[in-house]
């Protein structure tokens, strides 16, 4: 009969297991000292310092870049000049040859009607024809006085009537005389001021304040302008009464001139 073979039971020695323990213990990662962590990244992803030569490119490309900058500035400031002188220059010419002059409006009378003090109704509806001469003095320059035109006239800060003037041509070296009607239309008056007029009258010496404005073209040759330009006037006048018979005793404080406008 076949004897049964036992595995081998023989003890190990302590000695050796502990040496491979100890072994194992060597080869392994060191344990982390306490409340620190161990992150390992990709290596795409790990931060790298350029080399020296690639810093040195893109300090070079750097000042580069800021070099262009300033020769595009100082060639966009040089254009920017040069445009202006061109168009000092142009003006400059344009004055010496054509000899612009800004074109002289009088007031010659100025007859009022329905300007009635002693009525017992607060407001007034007057009417007020202004008869105007205007002198263009220019040589070689044509003026059009387009639509838009105002004409106002005050008694301290009330407007009493207002209206256009007509749109005709002026050729050059030639005085044009017109009258324009200007209206107002239920004008209040204060009690006050209805009284200050009385007296105005009473003295035949009525103080009003005549405003002008108009839009201008300007004909150059046979060239027209666009309408850039607005002659504008204000003067302080006085009349000896309020009525159709009316005449101007003063004229004073009289400012024109020639004021940009648009299209």
């Amino acid at each position: 009969m076949a004897e049964r073979l036992h595995p081998n039971t023989l003890p190990t020695d302590p000695q050796t297991t502990s040496s491979e323990e100890n072994a194992f213990a060597s080869n392994a990662v060191p344990k982390p000292p306490g409340e620190s962590y161990i992150i390992q990244l990709p290596k795409d992803q790990v931060y790298r310092i350029p080399p020296p030569e690639n810093a040195r490119r893109y300090q070079n490309y750097t000042r580069k870049k800021n070099r262009r900058s300033c020769c595009c500035l100082c060639w966009l400031i040089g254009i920017v000049f040069t445009l202006i002188m061109l168009v000092i220059v142009a003006a400059c010419v344009f004055y010496l040859i054509f000899r612009p002059q800004v074109p002289q409006f009088s007031i010659d009378g100025v007859a009022v009607q329905g300007m009635n003090l002693t009525s017992s109704l607060s407001t007034i509806s007057p009417e007020c024809a202004v008869s105007v001469s205007d002198d263009n003095g220019n040589n070689k320059i044509g003026i059009y006085y387009e639509k838009g035109s105002i004409v106002e006239i005050f008694y301290r800060d009330i407007k009493i009537c207002n209206g256009a003037l007509p749109v005709f041509y002026q050729p050059t070296n030639s005085v044009t005389r017109f009258q324009t009607v200007l209206k107002g239309n239920v004008v209040a008056l204060a009690v006050s001021d209805r009284r200050a007029l009385v007296r105005a009258v009473a003295k035949r010496s009525v103080p009003l304040t005549l405003k002008l404005r108009v839009p201008l073209k300007f004909k150059v040759g046979s060239v027209k302008t666009g309408q850039f330009l607005e002659y504008k006037m204000e003067c302080d006048l006085t009349l000896d009464q309020l009525t159709a018979q009316s005449k101007i005793t003063v004229i004073e404080d009289c400012n024109s001139g020639f004021y940009f406008g648009s299209d």
